[in-house]
């Protein structure tokens, strides 16, 4: 069973562009919550007994069953975000991957290994392994329902972990279909389930002290609160609480690739991407030829929920206000507005917005705006560029355009950030390898690749004495002993480095 015990209080999942329910859906109390956790461990054990081979091949049917159903899950994405269908494709691609990688590979991560056991402790065999968790619970967010969950669900299954997914009010179809696709998979136990709710659902799940990690995405502020509910039980979290991105742009850039991935790290799906680029910083002597560029581009894109716009609507409605305030804001301060204004927010759709001379104090700068708006920044050199650029309590992702191999590999060194492209955007999420995540009130901990599959899995260390030899943790140990290990401990240590 998939879905957690039906309730009679339902909440409605709608459309964001036309205000049309997509569908009704239960309200999953604490007792629900609870009934599905302690499925979720029974299925844990089951899940963890089947061994990495077994696993890995349910994953990868999975994996085949989601990829045949891809035009299906990229239709509810539609639906329940707004976003273009194309992007809801990618998306799914995206998740796919991952889902694929985490199978494949987590049994070299975190199968048993052999460690060197060192001159004093020669006589021991050491053994390293990494052991599930049990339950894990997913808190997802609703901007890339099926693509940011799965960077959690597939690397704690792959780890031999049971899941029990929260997926935000506004997606929640997303997570059903995906536990749908699970199940028919692997219908003997319920090792991935779905509960649905709005905040109070997610906080049974967290408060829980039979759940033993939560992988949270959202807001610093809702972070905070699933924190403050996972220390009652001192139950770990991996938190990843959006940011404040910045792109810069170099003197020797390609300015046309540059202002083509800048304006997409800004404009697609509506803005609404926790690594998009909200601020880019230009040296000065290419800034006008790049605002000239992004500029032209950006005049050209119009949002809709039709096949051909570019974007769509605010899925949030509250979200609509922030944009609003901080484009207002901008300008109240002295920005000029190159493309777009404060008229480009009409509900459900924002316009497309580029700001210049805005005040670094402005909240479109120092605040996620969450929302198809950019700021242009001129800049002298590339360090005044990695300055501003880390002049955030956000430290996500970035992005660096450069024809300096050097030049750029040093900026991406110096950016406070979870992660950095160079010459493309997010290039990052598309490897499955490399983890994701951030510093600072973007959050802790990380997803994607080997550090996401230990992110769900605790190391065991075993020792094995494979031969008797002198023992100093014994209260029959010789002074003569204690001599000759001190002896062989100062010319093994005791000898000074020189240059």
């Amino acid at each position: 069973m998939s879905v957690a015990t039906e309730s009679t209080e339902t909440f409605a999942s709608l459309n964001p562009a036309t205000g049309e329910v997509v569908a009704e859906h239960p309200v999953h109390g604490a007792d629900a919550v609870a009934q599905a956790l302690g499925r979720a461990r029974e299925a844990a054990g089951w899940w963890r007994a089947l061994g990495w081979k077994e696993r890995r091949l349910r994953l990868l049917n999975v994996k085949g069953a989601l990829t045949r159903n891809l035009n299906r899950m990229a239709e509810l994405i539609h639906q329940e975000t707004g976003k273009p269908v194309q992007d809801a494709q990618l998306e799914t691609i995206m998740a796919i991957s991952h889902l694929d990688w985490a199978a494949r590979n987590a049994r070299k991560i975190l199968g048993p290994r052999t460690v060197y056991p060192g001159l004093m402790a020669i006589n021991q065999r050491c053994e390293l392994e990494y052991q599930p968790l049990g339950v894990v619970g997913v808190i997802g967010p609703w901007n890339y329902p099926i693509f940011t969950p799965m960077g959690s669900i597939a690397y704690a299954l792959a780890a031999g972990n049971a899941v029990v997914f929260k997926p935000s009010e506004f997606t929640p179809g997303v997570g059903l279909l995906l536990a749908e696709l699970v199940e028919g998979v692997i219908p003997e136990h319920p090792v991935l389930q779905v509960v649905t709710g709005l905040g109070p659902t997610g906080a049974a799940l967290a408060s829980s002290p039979d759940v033993d990690k939560i992988a949270f995405t959202g807001s610093g502020r809702t972070a905070k609160r699933v924190m403050a509910a996972c220390a009652e039980n001192l139950t770990p979290i991996v938190a990843e609480c959006g940011g404040k991105d910045a792109c810069i742009v170099d003197s020797d850039a390609d300015l046309d690739a540059a202002a083509d991935a800048a304006l997409w790290g800004a404009m697609s799906n509506a803005g609404q991407t926790c690594i998009g680029v909200e601020r880019i910083y230009v040296l000065d002597d290419v800034y006008d030829r790049f605002l000239g560029k992004i500029t032209e581009r950006a005049k050209e894109l119009r949002p809709g929920f039709d096949r051909e716009a570019a974007y769509g609507p605010i899925t949030m409605p509250g979200q609509l206000d922030i944009i609003e305030r901080h484009i207002k804001d901008a300008l109240d301060k002295g920005g000029k507005a190159v493309v777009g204004g404060a008229e480009s927010v009409r509900k459900p759709y924002v316009e497309p917005v580029v700001l210049t001379d805005v005040p670094d104090d402005s909240s479109a700068v120092c605040e996620e705006t969450f929302g198809p708006t950019i700021t242009v920044h001129r800049v002298k050199d590339l360090d005044e560029a990695v300055e501003k650029a880390n002049r955030t309590s956000y430290g996500l992702a970035g992005t660096i355009f450069s024809g300096s191999r050097t030049r750029a590999m040093e900026a991406a060194r110096a950016m406070r950030s979870g992660m950095t492209s160079i010459n493309a955007f997010a290039a990052f999420a598309q490897v499955a390898a490399l983890p994701f995540g951030g510093v600072g009130e973007s959050g802790f901990g990380r997803i994607h690749g080997a550090d996401g599959l230990r992110e769900f899995a605790r190391p065991k260390a075993i020792t094995r004495q494979r031969f008797a030899t002198m023992n100093l943790t014994s209260f029959g140990r010789t002074e003569k002993e204690m001599a000759r290990v001190l002896g062989l401990i100062n010319m093994i240590h005791g000898r000074r480095y020189k240059r």
